[in-house]
Parts: C-alpha cells; sequence; structure tokens
C-alpha cells in the first residue's frame, strides 16, 4: 500500500536514536552470535515502539517530531492511526515466524501494558494533584517496558536461563525509566534543534512530569501556583518562569538525580 510505504519512509528518514533495536543486539552479543533471530526481534521492537510514536502524535495533537512536522501533521491523524496498526500487526506477524511462545507472550504482555500506561497518562494529564507513584507507573508502563522487552527477549533467543532472562529484563527496566527521567529534564532544558521538539511540549500537554510534581513538592508557594496553573491549563506561554522554577527549587537535579539510581 504507497499510504503506508510513504508513511513509513517519512519516520525512517526522520532519523531517531534507535535504542530499543540497539539493545537487542548488544545483548544478544554479550550473550553469544547475534543471528538472524535477533535481527528479527530488533525490527520488531522498532516497529512496536514506531506504532506508539504514531499513536502518540495523533493523542498529544503533536505537530513536530525530530525536528519535522509530524506523520499525522503532514497525512492527518487517520492514516496516522491505521498505518500505526499495521505496524503493530506486522510486527506480531514477524513473531509468528520466530516460534518462540515465551517470546510472543512477552511481546503480547508489554503491549498490553504500553496501552495502559498511554491511558493512564491520558487521566493524568491537567492533573496537578499526579503524585510520584502516579509518575513511575506511567513511565514504566509507557516507555521502560519496551527497553525490557527488548533486553530480555534477546535473552530468551539467546537461550538464557528464566533468572538470567529477568536480569536482563531489570537492566532494561532501570535504563528506560533513566531515559525517561533525562528526556523529561530536557522538556526544560534540551535544545530545541538538537531534540526536534519544542521546549515546554510536555507541559503544553499537560502532562505532569517529575521536575514539575517535585516544584509542586518543595517550590515556592508561588512557583506552586504558577506550575498547578500551567498543568491544569495545558499552557506553557510561561515557560521561561517555570524553567525558573523548576531550576531554582532544584527540581531539575532532583530528577536527574532519580535517573542515576536507575543508571
Amino acid at each position: 500500500v504507497p499510504l503506508v510505504e510513504n508513511i513509513g519512509h517519512y519516520i525512517v528518514d526522520a532519523g531517531g536514536k534507535r535504542l530499543r533495536p540497539l539493545l537487542v543486539l548488544l545483548v544478544a552479543g554479550a550473550l553469544g552470535p547475534i543471528r538472524q533471530e535477533h535481527i528479527t526481534l530488533a525490527g520488531i521492537i522498532e516497529f512496536i515502539h514506531t506504532a506508539t510514536l504514531l499513536h502518540d502524535d495523533v493523542v498529544d495533537i503533536s505537530s513536530l517530531r525530530r525536528g519535522r512536522a509530524t506523520a499525522n501533521a503532514k497525512w492527518g491523524n487517520a492514516p496516522s492511526v491505521l498505518v500505526g496498526d499495521f505496524l503493530y500487526s506486522r510486527a506480531f506477524q514477524l513473531l509468528v515466524e520466530l516460534g518462540s511462545m515465551p517470546l510472543m507472550s512477552l511481546m503480547a504482555d508489554t503491549t498490553n501494558t504500553i496501552a495502559e500506561g498511554e491511558v493512564l497518562q491520558l487521566t493524568k494529564a491537567g492533573d496537578p494533584a499526579t503524585d510520584e507513584e502516579a509518575y513511575f507507573s506511567v513511565i514504566e508502563s509507557k516507555t521502560a517496558v519496551l527497553f525490557a522487552a527488548a533486553t530480555e527477549g534477546a535473552a530468551i533467543l539467546s537461550g538464557a536461563s528464566t533468572e538470567d532472562a529477568a536480569r536482563w529484563r531489570r537492566y532494561g527496566l532501570n535504563l528506560g525509566n533513566a531515559f525517561q527521567l533525562a528526556d523529561d529534564v530536557l522538556d526544560y532544558l534540551g535544545d530545541p534543534e538538537k531534540m526536534g521538539k519544542n521546549i515546554g511540549d510536555d507541559l503544553a500537554e499537560g502532562k505532569p512530569t517529575l521536575p514539575l510534581i517535585r516544584t509542586l513538592q518543595v517550590g515556592t508557594p508561588a512557583d506552586q501556583i504558577l506550575v498547578s496553573q500551567a498543568i491544569t491549563d495545558r499552557d506553557a506561554t510561561a515557560i521561561a518562569e517555570i524553567v525558573a522554577a523548576v531550576t531554582r527549587c532544584g527540581a531539575l537535579d532532583y530528577t536527574l538525580q532519580r535517573a542515576e539510581t536507575y543508571a
């Protein structure tokens, strides 16, 4: 289908870190030879990740990713959702070809958890009462579990014991949590040119990330009011003042310290 190919090529050409498929190959290489099945799993992981990005951009009404227009901004919401669905289904077609029931079970659980995380994040958007426990539930479900699937899945294909595969899973979860924490800091300190997104995008979507949650805990009363109102209104127009607030109260340093505990 030409539309699938067009959107697929557009997303691939946009670049990206490809961390998740790289993790598959790194773990496979650590446990023995990298075989074709590992390469297939790397592709599966990236298909699923790309599908989540397509769906995320529609849900978040995003217009910019990796420095250029999102697929939904270029082609519309319906094509983006449908191509995301195609990538999900194609990923599971490839999983069936690998013929590993433990791996299929892992990936089924992973995609289900990601969907739960997306819904949980949606329910917390615009809610300044969101606490750290809820925040970490969101990032583990929405982000870290796919890192864990990459590391554990590679271990399964390499013939690792159940105990060793579980260790690789914990490594992936920790790395994924650290990654998301660092990414949430970049929403206030990053370079838009390098990040491919605008400063304050998460705030504009009403996402109560850890820097904001921490500011609501320890910031001055004025800073707490500023941040709470911005989350409620999903308004990033006061981003300069909010960056100053999260920096002044140590919320960014706190978030980076939490990331280091997972690293």
